[in-house]
Formats: structure tokens, C-alpha cells, sequence
């Protein structure tokens, strides 16, 4: 093979290489993104059915470690259950991190909905799943604007 050729094969063999791993970080984020998305989901579906003490069980060890059940329990019964039931929510972002401001580095997925609730109708909810120390996501935030 002339030199030419081969400096043109090695040129192809790396940005194969680079397209290559491209893709898998793509396909990586992406299902972190939908199995995160499920995790907070979940999660939405017993704050929604005033499971508290349950949605706080299912939550991230970090989050356990901010707030006590007790007090999830009592914020959620003065903050949540008085906009009453959700009447829809969709999916408006979802972004993958790994800094968000005041907490550690980690694995997070941030993930907006707009929320129409029986007595607020126009709402964003902030979901923001983490990956656990045990390699589950979890949600480590919630935020209502």
C-alpha cells in the first residue's frame, strides 16, 4: 500500500472510531432519558394519588436525606393536595446532566411538565430523577411553578 493510502485508511479508521462512539454515548443518553422519564413517572402517579409516605419510600437516597417522610408528608398535604387532581400533563423538556446547582455530581435527568390541575391551570412540575447509589433511578427533586 502507497503511504497515501494508508494515511487515508487511518483518517477513515478514526473518524469511524469517533462516529462509532458518538452514537453510543447518543443511544446512552437516550435510554437514561426514557428510564428516567418512567422512574418519574412512576413517582408522579403516587404523589398524584396522594401516596405520600409511599412517593417518599420510592425517592432517591438523597432526597431521603433532605427531607424526613414526615415532613414530605406535610408538605405535600399543604402544598400538592389543594391544586387538586391533574387534569393532563405533558412532556415539555428533559435534559441529561451530570451538575446541577447544590447537589452532588451525579447521573440526572431534568424533566418539565406542563400541568393543569383542578384548581391551577397552567403549571410547569419539575421531576428530576438521579441515578441511586444502587444503579435504580429514583427522583431527587419535585418543584412546582
Amino acid at each position: 500500500m502507497r503511504k497515501k493510502e494508508k494515511q487515508k485508511n487511518v483518517v477513515i479508521t478514526v473518524c469511524l472510531a469517533f462516529l462509532f462512539l458518538s452514537c453510543q454515548s447518543l443511544f446512552a443518553d437516550q435510554a437514561n432519558n426514557e428510564t428516567a422519564r418512567t422512574a418519574a413517572e412512576n413517582w408522579l402517579a403516587l404523589v398524584d394519588g396522594e401516596k405520600y409516605a409511599a412517593s417518599w419510600q420510592d425517592a432517591a437516597a438523597y432526597f431521603k436525606s433532605a427531607v424526613s417522610e414526615d415532613q414530605w408528608t406535610q408538605a405535600m398535604t399543604a402544598f400538592r393536595r389543594p391544586l387538586g387532581k391533574v387534569l393532563s400533563r405533558t412532556l415539555a423538556s428533559q435534559n441529561y446532566t451530570r451538575t446541577l446547582p447544590g447537589a452532588p455530581d451525579g447521573e440526572y435527568v431534568v424533566i418539565q411538565y406542563r400541568t393543569s390541575f383542578e384548581r391551577k391551570a397552567d403549571s410547569i412540575e419539575t421531576v428530576t430523577p438521579m441515578l441511586d447509589t444502587d444503579g435504580v433511578w429514583r427522583v431527587s427533586g419535585y418543584y412546582i411553578k
